[in-house]
């Protein structure tokens, strides 16, 4: 038996390779593929969320199973900072003005949103 939320996920990796075999790309049509890619990761991480958030959720998981998903999800997080900070980096050489992003403070961490 397939949840919901593992058909939708399907389905959203069908479309990214639907994507990524599109040859001939315009700007336009980046940017439209950059959207989609950022939505489809906020979904995903709006569901992790739900999950992290809910004892009942995670009790259910080893300590194992919680140190591997927590593995996986610093190295990806680390990528996509180091990442995030090579393209914002690219835009202020362009005279980008980056200094809109909203954020966040709790104690003495800045959190941004």
């Amino acid at each position: 038996m397939c949840s919901d939320w593992i058909r939708s996920c399907k389905r959203i990796l069908e479309k990214i390779e639907t994507l990524e075999r599109a040859k001939e790309k315009d700007r336009l049509e980046h940017v439209r593929e950059i959207r989609f890619m950022l939505r489809a990761l906020q979904r995903s991480i709006w569901g992790w969320m739900q999950w992290v958030n809910n004892p009942d959720v995670m009790t259910k998981f080893t300590n194992e199973e919680l140190g591997e998903i927590n593995k996986k999800i610093t190295e990806f997080t680390k990528s996509f900072i180091k990442y995030d900070m090579e393209i914002t980096k690219k835009g202020e050489e362009k005279g980008l003005e980056i200094s809109w992003r909203p954020r966040a403070t709790r104690g003495r961490e800045e959190i941004y949103i």
